[in-house]
């Protein structure tokens, strides 16, 4: 299994309800978000979301007239205390792997915290992470 989970992504309108909407059309279709994040801008807003069911929701979110980018991403199992991210950032600002931007998965594994993270190189993000013994979550990710 590959170690890359697929993020769904859509640009809303900035205005009172339009997330909501979203929201109403994920739940009807029967479509569990995981881990959500909103970038906002002066009209528009990006939200960015992983689901248990990516291609059902890229199908909805489409099928609805929604404009669906798919972008790969990492899961990645981060010690749940004080400096815990930073046994994930360190090993990849000295590896020269940027991280984008990243975001909390809303469920945990084993007392770990989850996040979400898009890098500049997932390859090598994935050796990397993997050389310091840090867990990376495939698909099985859509079913936590």
């Amino acid at each position: 299994m590959s170690k890359v989970i697929i993020q769904i992504s859509v640009v809303i309108e900035n205005t009172p309800g339009t997330l909501s909407t979203l929201s109403d059309v994920l739940g009807k279709e029967g479509i569990n978000v995981n881990a959500i994040t909103l970038v906002e801008s002066t009209e528009s807003s990006t939200v960015r979301l992983i689901s248990d069911n990516p291609d059902k929701t890229e199908q909805v979110l489409s099928s609805r007239g929604y404009q669906v980018h798919k972008s790969e991403v990492l899961a990645i199992e981060t010690p749940d205390h004080p400096g815990g991210l930073n046994a994930v950032l360190k090993p990849l600002a000295i590896a020269g792997v940027n991280v984008f931007y990243l975001y909390p998965y809303l469920r945990r594994t084993s007392g770990n915290a989850i996040v979400i993270f898009r890098v500049s190189d997932i390859e090598k993000a994935i050796q990397v992470l993997k050389d310091n013994y840090i867990s990376i979550l495939d698909e099985s990710i859509y079913s936590i």
